[in-house]
């Protein structure tokens, strides 16, 4: 449930849900996630120290509302959509989206892994089992997969141009003619078909490891 729109007990300033996740998402983008605080965030919203409070009791807080608002609107495909990889690759594409939408959000959902996005934690732990993947290995592939989501926007690229003022190895002068690619869609398909591609093997190994 959203806060909607209500009034600070600090006067009549009122605040909704998406201008707190908005304030908060750019001190993300603009300091970090390390360096979000009620504090930094009632000045990003000019407001005062107190009245955040109003609204989200702490940080976490602040971060399950931020991460919960953002991924409004991401649904499960339903079994008959189609094959376990096509709907888990429906559902990481949603989430992508999300992401691009919401620069920053992916530096918030790296910080908690098992936060209150319980409806989308189960969603990609669901079509997991359908697959027929263990439990054990339903939660070691949600924890790969959760990290390839949310952790590559970390991959933070050096402008190429940058690297032209010394020798490079062979190989990462050839490779990093693409580097401009490592925040577009090819390398996002590439590492989501690389991982859809090893959970296929590793159900593989799964069901081999039950009949020897």
């Amino acid at each position: 449930m959203g806060i909607g729109r209500m009034q600070s007990s600090g006067g009549g300033n009122t605040l909704s849900e998406s201008e707190i996740v908005e304030a908060a998402l750019r001190v993300v983008r603009q300091d970090g996630v390390e360096k979000l605080s009620m504090r930094r965030l009632s000045r990003e919203l000019g407001v005062s120290p107190m009245a955040p409070y109003y609204y989200v009791a702490d940080k976490r807080e602040l971060l399950d509302l931020v991460a919960t608002a953002a991924l409004t609107g991401v649904r499960k495909p339903p079994p008959e959509s189609g094959p376990w990889q096509q709907r888990l690759r429906d559902l990481i594409d949603q989430i992508d989206e999300k992401l691009r939408k919401h620069p920053g959000l992916g530096d918030v959902l790296i910080e908690q892994m098992l936060g209150k996005q319980l409806d989308l934690i189960a969603a990609l732990m669901e079509i997991l089992f359908e697959a027929g993947f263990n439990e054990r290995n339903v939660l070691a592939a949600y924890a790969t997969i959760h990290t390839y989501l949310f952790g590559r926007s970390r991959v933070n690229p050096r402008d190429r141009n940058a690297l032209l003022d010394r020798a490079l190895p062979e190989a990462v002068e050839r490779a990093t003619k693409h580097l401009s690619d490592l925040r577009g869609k090819y390398s996002f398909d590439f590492g989501v078909d690389v991982l859809i591609a090893g959970l296929e093997a590793q159900l593989v190994r799964q069901r081999d490891s039950h009949v020897l």
